[in-house]
C-alpha cells in the first residue's frame, strides 16, 4: 500500500439535537458557536481504522466540531508532529512523543499496547538471542517504538532504517538478515519462511512485569483545554462504537488490511483496539512512562519525557 496521504472528511452539519437530550450538549459533549475544524491523521492499518471508524463514518458526531482525516504512515506522522506540529490530532509512536511534548500532550484512549506482545524480529535463520545482537538489522524507523524497544535490548546492534512494508521483502530478497516487523507483519511472517528470534512484548514483559505501550494519540495543546477534552471524548466515544458494532467496524478496516484475510484482520484488531484502548489503565500509564524513563537513562532519548494524559 502506498504511504502517500490520503484524506477523508467526516464534515457534517451541527445535527438537530433530539429534543429529549440536553440542549446545551450532544453525545455528552457540549455544544460550541461556529464550527472548528479538527484535522486527524493516523497511519493506514486496519487496527487506526477500525479506532476511528466511528468518527471517519459520521456515526460519533459532534455539534460545532468538523473532522477532517488524513492516513500516512506512522514514521510520516511522527516528523511532521515534531517538525510542524502540523495535525489537531495525530497518531504517534510513544517513542516520538518526548520530542513534540511542548505542543502536545497525549490522549488517555486510542493507544495500542502489546500485552505480552509487540514487534518481532524475525529472520532468514534461526539465530539465538546473543547472534542476534551481531546481526544488521532492518527496522520500520528511529522513531517507532519498535526501534526504541530494540535498543533498550541491545545497545549495540546495528540498524538501518527501511519502509515497514518493505522489511520482509528485503529479508526475503537477501539484502538483510533479518528484520524489525510491526503491523500484519506479526501475524503473516512465517507465511515468508522466516524464523521469530525475538517478540519484544514478551521480552518487555519479563523484564518489566508491563504491557509494551507502541502507539497512542496525541493532540495539539493550542486547542485549548475545553476543546482538547471534547475531542478526546469523541475519540474515546469512536473507539466504543467500533467494540459495540464490531462486525460492521471491522469491515470498514477490511480496506486497510493489507495481505490478511477477514479472520486474520479480526485477530489483529482485537490485539490492539480493546478494553486498553479506551483506557490506559494505571499499569499502562505506569509502562508509557518507564519505556520513556528507560529510554531517556540508557541515552536513546535526549530529553526526559513530561507526560501528561487528557481526558
Amino acid at each position: 500500500m502506498s504511504t502517500s496521504p490520503s484524506n477523508i472528511e467526516s464534515a457534517e452539519p451541527a445535527p438537530q439535537t433530539p429534543s429529549s437530550v440536553d440542549p446545551a450538549s450532544f453525545n455528552g459533549h457540549p455544544l460550541v458557536s461556529g464550527i472548528k475544524d479538527i484535522s486527524i491523521a493516523h497511519s493506514p492499518d486496519s487496527d487506526d481504522a477500525f479506532m476511528f471508524y466511528g468518527l471517519a463514518t459520521n456515526k460519533i458526531r459532534v455539534p460545532g466540531y468538523k473532522f477532517h482525516h488524513t492516513l500516512t504512515d506512522i514514521e510520516t506522522l511522527n516528523r511532521r508532529a515534531i517538525d510542524e506540529a502540523f495535525y489537531d490530532v495525530t497518531a504517534i509512536s510513544f517513542h516520538a512523543y518526548p520530542y513534540m511534548q511542548e505542543n502536545y500532550a497525549l490522549m488517555a484512549c486510542g493507544g495500542s499496547v502489546g500485552e505480552g506482545y509487540g514487534p518481532m524480529i524475525v529472520a532468514r535463520h534461526a539465530y539465538s538471542q546473543e547472534e542476534i545482537r551481531k546481526v544488521k538489522i532492518a527496522i520500520p524507523g528511529v522513531l517507532t517504538t519498535a526501534y526504541l524497544t530494540l535498543k533498550i535490548f541491545a545497545p549495540e546492534i546495528e540498524t538501518v532504517a527501511v519502509p515497514f512494508d518493505r522489511i520482509i521483502p528485503e529479508i526475503l530478497a537477501g539484502n538483510f538478515d533479518a528484520g524489525l516487523i510491526i503491523h500484519e507483519g506479526q501475524l503473516t511472517y512465517s507465511h515468508s519462511g522466516l524464523h521469530k528470534v525475538l517478540d519484544l512484548g514478551q521480552w518487555w514483559r519479563e523484564q518489566t512485569r508491563l504491557p509494551l505501550p507502541l502507539g497512542g494519540n496525541a493532540i495539539r495543546r493550542s486547542l485549548g483545554q475545553d476543546s482538547m477534552l471534547t475531542v478526546t471524548q469523541a475519540l474515546r466515544d469512536s473507539i466504543q462504537h467500533a467494540l459495540d458494532n464490531r462486525e460492521a467496524a471491522l469491515d470498514y478496516a477490511m480496506q486497510f488490511a493489507r495481505d490478511l484475510d477477514t479472520r486474520l484482520a479480526d485477530k489483529f484488531v482485537g490485539m490492539y483496539v480493546n478494553e486498553r484502548t479506551l483506557n490506559y489503565g494505571e499499569d499502562g500509564r505506569e509502562a508509557i512512562r518507564k519505556l520513556l524513563q528507560m529510554g531517556h537513562e540508557r541515552g536513546i532519548i535526549p530529553n526526559a519525557a513530561k507526560i501528561d494524559f487528557v481526558g
